[in-house]
């Protein structure tokens, strides 16, 4: 048992987390949508507003992602894509449309949901009333897309398996296209449609990456910039001198759906100095991202044949160093830094016939910059990665608000 009570924030979206559940049994919600019942996810948001504001659900008549409100002004159309779908808890990965069982269960009008697309679908055309308000002209044509990181991985060209996209900025996003719905068991690993026909994805994802480093910077080195502080971690060792970080600054998703995780540095003496605090910041992210991977391995994707790193914490050749230790894996570099814009970009050229699938521009397109290889610290970091993953079980009976 925890000590004390959830903080009054996080108790109405950790009791209608625990509706969900017991409307869908947990393991069968997992098996049909491939997640857990996570406080962010649409689905929740829905159950929210039929607990809270009866009078506001009552007239509900559609229910939109932001952008797919977006494509109705554009066009007049109601659709979404199969990967924004996946995203809301109401799907059926497996099937790649709208789960009956969930959307029952939650007392959703099924009539509310749109028709769903793949990412290079047609789904409407620009109206002449959207051309003239916005100067697009009319007719033209707008596709499914994607969410936001399904896009971003059409943007680094994770659209084949074996090709993973490790993204390191306010969060962090590891990101595995896969030939077939893999589904993680606890549902630690979200499993959603890609934006990709025919294909899904494992995510893995980090609430607090590269806002780790910047919650420090701003709570600790104020008058540091990121490159100085940064660069003074450069001539700690491995592994801090025994200094860890743990980075459950905002919660966590993965490895641990627990928004009431929580961050820690664990291990201080009057040895460590701020260059050692930093360094150890660094590599607790890292160890986080490497959960992300060992779970996926486990899950049952297939070999890993090359991991692309992209996002702003990316620029750090340390963390970049840090990262391929940890991973003991090559980072590849990429010439696309627009992400998720790029991918959408492709997804809409596919759709209007620029290209016949999307792998082929991927991968004519988009090209190694980079390259990092794991080094000696690799085998210090395999032993530390153990202690690490000691800390959230250890630490989560004491957490107090």
């Amino acid at each position: 048992m925890r000590s004390g009570a959830p903080p009054q924030s996080c108790r109405p979206r950790l009791r209608h987390l625990r509706s969900l559940r017991q409307r869908l049994w947990k393991e069968r919600l997992i098996q049909i949508t491939g997640n857990d019942a996570l406080t962010g996810f649409t689905a929740r948001k829905i159950l929210w507003v039929k607990n809270n504001e009866a009078e506001v659900f009552a007239r509900v008549r559609q229910i939109l992602l932001p952008k797919d409100y977006v494509r109705w002004k554009l066009t007049g159309e109601y659709a979404t894509d199969k990967a924004g779908g996946a995203g809301t808890l109401l799907f059926d990965v497996r099937k790649r449309d709208w789960s009956g069982a969930v959307v029952e269960a939650l007392g959703i009008g099924p009539a509310w949901l749109p028709p769903t697309f793949e990412g290079t679908a047609i789904t409407g055309r620009v109206t002449p009333e959207a051309a003239e308000f916005t100067g697009l002209q009319t007719g033209t044509p707008v596709v499914g897309g994607g969410g936001d990181q399904a896009a971003a991985a059409v943007g680094t060209g994770a659209v084949v398996e074996g090709i993973v996209s490790l993204s390191l900025g306010t969060s962090g996003v590891v990101f595995a296209s896969a030939d077939r719905p893999i589904i993680e068991p606890q549902g630690r690993l979200h499993a959603f449609c890609h934006a990709v026909r025919g294909t899904w994805h494992l995510m893995g994802v980090m609430l607090s990456a590269a806002g780790s480093l910047r919650w420090y910077r701003d709570t600790l080195a104020s008058d540091t910039d990121f490159d100085s502080l940064v660069r003074s971690a450069s001539d700690i060792p491995p592994g801090s001198d025994g200094l860890l970080f743990l980075p459950y600054l905002t919660g966590e998703r993965t490895p641990h759906p627990d928004p009431l995780a929580r961050g820690a540095f664990v291990g201080l003496t009057v040895r460590h100095s701020q260059p050692h605090l930093t360094r150890s910041v660094l590599e607790g992210v890292a160890f986080g991202l490497r959960d992300s991977f060992e779970l996926m391995k486990q899950a049952g994707l297939a070999q890993i044949t090359q991991v692309r790193i992209t996002g702003g914490g990316a620029k750090s050749a340390l963390w970049r160093q840090i990262l391929a230790d940890v991973l003991n894996t090559e980072l590849i570099t990429v010439n696309t830094v627009e992400g998720a814009a790029y991918g959408a970009a492709v997804l809409a050229a596919t759709g209007a016939g620029a290209f016949t699938d999307v792998p082929s521009p991927c991968a004519a397109i988009i090209q190694a910059t980079g390259s990092t290889m794991p080094g000696p610290a690799s085998a210090a970091y395999e032993a530390i990665y153990p202690l690490y993953r000691d800390l959230y079980p250890a630490l989560r009976p004491v957490v107090i608000g």
